[in-house]
C-alpha cells in the first residue's frame, strides 16, 4: 500500500514586507500557497512547469517561477508578489505604453522587470530582451512591453537610469 506523507511543516518568511507563518505540507507549491492561504491572486497560473512567466514573484529581489518553488523552501525568506508594488514606475509605465493586452502576463513582466533592476540596474537593450524572454505573453503585446520596460531603464535628464525602488 502506498503511504503518503501528510505532516505539516512551519514556514515562516515574509511576504510583501510582512511576516506570515503557515504549516504547509512537504509537496505544497507557492503559487498556490500564495493565491490560496493569503489571498494574493495577481500571480498566475499559467503552464504549471515554468515556462511562461505568469507566476514570477521575487525572492529575495530575484525573479522566480513560484509554480516550481515548494512552500517549504521559502522558509526565511523574502517574498514580493505584484501586491507588493503598489503604483511602482514600472506599472506605471506599463499603463502608459499600453504594454498589455488581455493582462494575463502583466504581472509576471512587472515582477521580472523589478528583479531585472535589481540584478542589472543599468540593463541595455541586449540584456532587458534576454530577460523578457522568460515570460509569455499569448496576445503577442512583445514591443509594446520591451518600450514599457525599456523606459524604465532609459536614463532621465541627470544621466541616471529612473529608480523605482522596492
Amino acid at each position: 500500500m502506498i503511504s503518503y506523507d501528510t505532516s505539516l511543516y512551519p514556514v515562516n518568511f515574509r511576504v510583501n514586507g510582512e511576516p506570515r507563518m503557515i504549516r504547509v505540507r512537504a509537496a505544497d507549491i507557492l503559487l498556490y500557497t500564495l493565491r490560496d492561504s493569503f489571498g494574493l491572486t495577481g500571480s498566475k497560473s499559467g503552464c504549471d512547469n515554468g515556462d511562461c512567466g505568469t507566476c514570477t514573484i521575487l525572492v529575495n529581489g530575484l525573479p522566480m517561477k513560484s509554480c516550481l518553488m515548494l512552500t517549504v523552501e521559502a522558509d526565511g525568506q523574502h517574498i514580493t508578489t505584484i501586491e507588493g508594488l503598489i503604483n511602482s514606475p514600472v506599472q506605471q509605465a506599463f499603463v502608459q505604453k499600453q504594454a498589455f493586452q488581455c493582462g494575463y502576463c502583466t504581472p509576471g513582466f512587472i515582477m521580472n522587470c523589478h528583479g531585472l533592476w535589481n540584478v542589472h540596474p543599468d540593463a541595455n537593450e541586449e540584456t532587458i530582451r534576454l530577460w523578457l524572454e522568460s515570460n509569455i505573453c499569448r496576445c503577442t503585446s512583445y514591443e509594446e512591453i520591451h518600450h514599457a520596460v525599456k523606459t524604465v531603464f532609459t536614463p532621465n535628464n541627470d544621466g541616471k537610469p529612473t529608480s523605482f525602488g522596492s
